[in-house]
């Protein structure tokens, strides 16, 4: 069963379409990631589903429960935030600081819910915190408690927007980890948007791709990240090595030699192409004749021009012979080859080629804004 759907929503500020005929499906019970960068429309789409915002057209239902509709050939239907059965988690928790834990947990419960509010509590391990204010707790704490008075009335969808972004990088991976867990105990459908490619693909069992107030791709973070819908979503879902390439018959030649490539765009020799690996299919060191024989080919060459360490790998860019460069992933535990050092360079697997598009690699994400959800609600 669908938990979302969303239909044709557009959302406008004059001639500006923030929301360009969005559609997204939910399933019952899944966690799903709206990743894009700021100004996607990934925190208006939020705000059109928890009902603080009316689209201009398309429709959105809960279930079989249709919760907005607008435009030409839909009835008109709006049915506000406190009846759409939404749970809401903002940026910073939003806490009220006058209200002790048990009270904001309990807010927007009818009178008599205490069992309810510790059976919360209990959920996200602060049954000792109850008459603690919030400017008592860490901010992994407050986060909990405001999941916990986002669960507590038993919502039908619970809407997270970027909870962990205030937060540093161990308490952030540890608190969404925890997050999906509780989420998933309770049986809830949860949508989180974020532009932390890592915390989507880490945390959702739905990653959708938001560019330019449209889903751009659907799938589960496996299908995305290693079939990526076009150029753009590869550069931005992950780390993309791209390479100038000639299109062919299953396998396109580069820099790197001729690398098998999966079917997908019918590309002619003649198609300004790009090929698109990740860092992992890089292998450095000496030749290595097993790769080479398994894949058809032989390793090329370049020198080592810098060294990422991040402690559970090491991110390796090494300069080709006709002075691109290319990214290879080094496993922890194993040393990274030393900047001037000249290695080898073997792919394994397959490539995706996409038609070369003018635009830069990467678009550049700013410091995420505040959240654009009204601060303190609770969406129950």
């Amino acid at each position: 069963m669908t938990a979302v759907t969303a239909r044709g929503v557009t959302v406008g500020y004059g001639a500006t379409a923030v929301l360009d005929h969005l559609d997204l499906d939910v399933p019952s019970g899944a966690i799903a990631a709206v990743l894009g960068s700021s100004g996607s429309g990934k925190t208006t789409l939020l705000r059109v589903l928890a009902g603080f915002l009316t689209p201009a057209a398309g429709s959105v239902r809960f279930g079989d429960r249709v919760v907005a509709s607008a435009g030409p050939g839909r009835p008109p239907v709006f049915v506000p935030p406190e009846r759409r059965r939404v749970g809401i988690v903002p940026q910073e928790g939003a806490l009220f600081p006058h209200l002790d834990v048990r009270a904001n947990v309990g807010f927007g419960l009818p009178r008599g819910s205490g069992a309810r509010i510790e059976e919360m509590l209990d959920l996200v391990g602060l049954r000792d915190f109850g008459r603690a204010r919030p400017q008592a707790l860490s901010g992994g704490q407050q986060q909990r408690v405001a999941l916990a008075r986002a669960l507590a009335p038993a919502p039908d969808v619970v809407l997270l927007d970027e909870p962990f972004s205030s937060l540093d990088a161990a308490l952030r991976g540890r608190l969404r980890a925890e997050v999906r867990d509780l989420v998933k105990t309770v049986g809830a459908t949860a949508i989180l948007v974020t532009h932390d490619q890592d915390e989507a693909l880490s945390t959702a069992d739905l990653l959708a791709v938001m560019r330019s107030g449209r889903i751009v791709q659907a799938g589960t973070p496996i299908e995305v990240y290693e079939s990526p819908a076009d150029l753009e979503v590869a550069r931005f879902v992950g780390e993309a090595v791209e390479l100038p390439a000639v299109p062919g018959r299953g396998a396109a030649r580069c820099a790197l030699g001729e690398v098998p490539v999966h079917p997908g765009h019918d590309l002619g020799p003649e198609t300004p192409a790009v090929l698109v690996l990740r860092p992992e299919q890089l292998v450095l060191g000496p030749e290595q004749p097993a790769l080479e024989s398994r894949i058809g080919a032989g390793p090329g060459t370049g020198v080592v021009r810098e060294v990422a360490y991040h402690g559970h790998d090491s991110l390796v860019r090494v300069e080709l012979p006709d002075g691109s460069r290319v990214a290879a992933r080094v496993a922890g535990g194993a040393e990274p080859p030393a900047p001037g050092r000249t290695v080898t360079i073997t792919v394994t697997g397959r490539g995706r080629i996409f038609p070369a598009v003018a635009a830069p690699r990467r678009e550049t994400v700013a410091p995420p804004p505040r959240s654009g959800l009204p601060s303190g609600a609770t969406g129950v």
